[in-house]
Parts: C-alpha cells; sequence; structure tokens
C-alpha cells in the first residue's frame, strides 16, 4: 500500500470487505453503518477489474449486487468462475438483491453454495444491515483489531492548537476513531500522559476538536511523533467525521489501484 493512505494493521489479520456495484441507498446508508462498526468497506464498479482486485487480496469478503452490472445468466457465469479460480479459494462471496423470487434465492445459496449468504434487500434496510453484519462477525471480519486505523501523512490530515501565546501545526500521520499519532511543528515536548486540548484536526476538509492523552512517543529523524488517546468522551458526530475520513481515505486508495489496472 502506499504511503500516502494505506490501511495501519493488515497484519491484526481484518479481511477487506468489497460493494460490487452497490446502489445509492447501500453505499449512504448501509456502507455507513458498516464503517461505524469498524469496517474496512470498499465500493467497486467494475467486475472485471473486480476481479483482478480479489486476487490482490484473496482473503476478502464481496457482497454482490445483481440487480446492476449484468443479467442474472452473467452473475451466475461470473460467480461460478471466481469459486473455480484456483487464486480465489479464500474469497467469501455474498448476494444482494431486491428480487425476491425463492427460485433464485436456492440457485445461489444451494447450487452456487455462496459462503456469505443471500441478502434481500426488500426486506428493509435495517433488517438487511443486520444480516450484513453477522455475516461479517460469522467470518471474523474484524481480524484482532477492534478499531480501523489508516496511514496517512499528508495534507489531507492536519492539525493545530494554541498553548498560551504559541501556536503549533502538524500532520496527523495515522488515525482510528479512538486515537492518532501526529508530528507537531514546533515540538511542543509533551510528557508521557501530558493532556492535549482542543486541538483542531483537519480532514479533508472537514473540522473537528479534539484532545487527548499522550500515550507514548518515538522519534522519526528530527521529529517526535506523538501517540494519542482521544478523550472517552469524544462525540459520536467527531467519531463520524473522523471514520468518514477514513472510508474517503480507503476509497481513494483501491480508486488508484483500480486506475493502474488499466
Amino acid at each position: 500500500m502506499s504511503a500516502e493512505t494505506a490501511l495501519a494493521g493488515g497484519n491484526a489479520g481484518g479481511k477487506r470487505i468489497f460493494f460490487l456495484y452497490p446502489n445509492s441507498v447501500l453505499q449512504t446508508e448501509m456502507v455507513s453503518e458498516l464503517i461505524r462498526a469498524e469496517y474496512e468497506i470498499y465500493l467497486l464498479k467494475d467486475h472485471e477489474k473486480a476481479r483482478l482486485i480479489f486476487k490482490k487480496y484473496p482473503d476478502s469478503v464481496v457482497f454482490m449486487n445483481i440487480d446492476d452490472g449484468m443479467k442474472e445468466s452473467q452473475w451466475e457465469q461470473y460467480i461460478r468462475e471466481l469459486q473455480n479460480d484456483p487464486e480465489l479459494r479464500e474469497l467469501r462471496i455474498g448476494i444482494l438483491t431486491y428480487n425476491n423470487d425463492a427460485e433464485l434465492a436456492r440457485m445461489y445459496l444451494m447450487d452456487l453454495m455462496v459462503s456469505a449468504g443471500f441478502v434481500k434487500l426488500s426486506l428493509g434496510l435495517k433488517e438487511s444491515t443486520e444480516i450484513v453484519l453477522k455475516v461479517l462477525e460469522a467470518n471474523e471480519a474484524h481480524g484482532r483489531r477492534k478499531y480501523l486505523r489508516i496511514i496517512c501523512g499528508n495534507r489531507h490530515a492536519t492539525l493545530n492548537f494554541q498553548e498560551g501565546n504559541r501556536a503549533y501545526t502538524g500532520t496527523v500521520m495515522d488515525i482510528s476513531s479512538v486515537g492518532m499519532a501526529c508530528t507537531f511543528e514546533p515540538d511542543p515536548q509533551f510528557s508521557a500522559h501530558a493532556k492535549a486540548e482542543s486541538i483542531q484536526l483537519k480532514l479533508k476538509g472537514s473540522l473537528c476538536l479534539v484532545s487527548g492523552i499522550v500515550m507514548g512517543t518515538r522519534r522519526e529523524g528530527e521529529l517526535f511523533t506523538y501517540v494519542l488517546l482521544f478523550d472517552p468522551k469524544t462525540g459520536q458526530d467527531i467519531k463520524n467525521t473522523i471514520r468518514t475520513f477514513i472510508q474517503w481515505s480507503l476509497q481513494s486508495y483501491i480508486e488508484k489501484e483500480l486506475e493502474a489496472l488499466g
């Protein structure tokens, strides 16, 4: 993964979760709930490029919206090809559809035996999302990590705060909904367990105010990187802003990979 925006903690065993041809409701509602649940989500809108992405990340879960992208017969053939590919034997496939045809469900569940279920979106968004969450839990998609953390360290993730008459600016090196690692200019020389108050984060143009406790430091060249744990009272709106940035970063990364595929 690129140094600019990549998942940190991939060794923690979490799975990438792809949505192939998600409709607008899935993108705005279901995906938002999954992000709040700290899952690593990517959206794909090209089944042939998706095949190449799956080969790069075979230990993933993909939910395919079979109401879009291809005809039903083509979806069936596509899924059979993925299942028969020895490079993709670890890929878990789930189906999303508004189609209530019992025979269609039987075909995917009994004939194709998709491993991540057949989700009827007609049940309603809340129930459908709960089913997807259960599938992800059953597939241990969180791995050993509890919170999704990304490496950023670029102009899209900066910060500033003021202490007395002195202003400090900085760069966020990595971030999750519960904490971050960052550098400052000039160095505020925080001691262990010092409290950092009223830090303004700028995450791709979105602003939020956080406070935290310094849990550790590490030296990188001439700069110290401080590891901050956010105040437990941090509001959900701030956490959602951070999660939205994380999702944007992940999607930006996968878009670059798709572009590289031609």
